[in-house]
């Protein structure tokens, strides 16, 4: 899966995405299936790493403890999570090894698109104090 590819299915996702940012139990839960389905993940190397910070962002900015990035950002790291968890996969999951480029491809997306304001919100966690020493 190339880059422009992602960023399509990233871009069909967004409006389902959009529509649970206004759902927080909604969104809750889809971030614990998120937490769930990453543990059954093999070793991803560094595409998946920044996923907890992602998650942490979100639930931040849902909380509205962090309301420093636009809500497009948001919902781009919301439809990653949606394809990865409800999307009709491009690479069926069940493919060993294979099964999961798809969905790493559309995490890798997500970041690159939003990794200036995932490096906003790490820093910020920094100066409140928010990240475990």
């Amino acid at each position: 899966m190339d880059f422009e590819k992602a960023k399509e299915a990233l871009a069909d996702l967004t409006g389902s995405a959009e529509d649970l940012l206004t759902d927080t139990g909604k969104l809750e839960a889809l971030l614990q299936q998120l937490e769930q389905k990453l543990l059954a993940v093999p070793s991803a190397g560094t595409a998946l790493s920044k996923v907890p910070l992602m998650i942490s962002m979100i639930r931040s900015y849902i909380t509205k403890e962090y309301t420093e990035v636009s809500p497009k950002v948001i919902a781009t790291l919301v439809a990653a999570i949606i394809y990865l968890l409800k999307g009709k996969d491009l690479i069926p999951d069940n493919i060993p090894v294979l099964g999961y480029a798809d969905d790493i491809a559309i995490f890798a997306a997500a970041f690159m698109l939003d990794e200036p304001e995932l490096n906003a919100y790490a820093q910020w966690r920094t100066e409140n104090g928010l990240v475990a020493q």
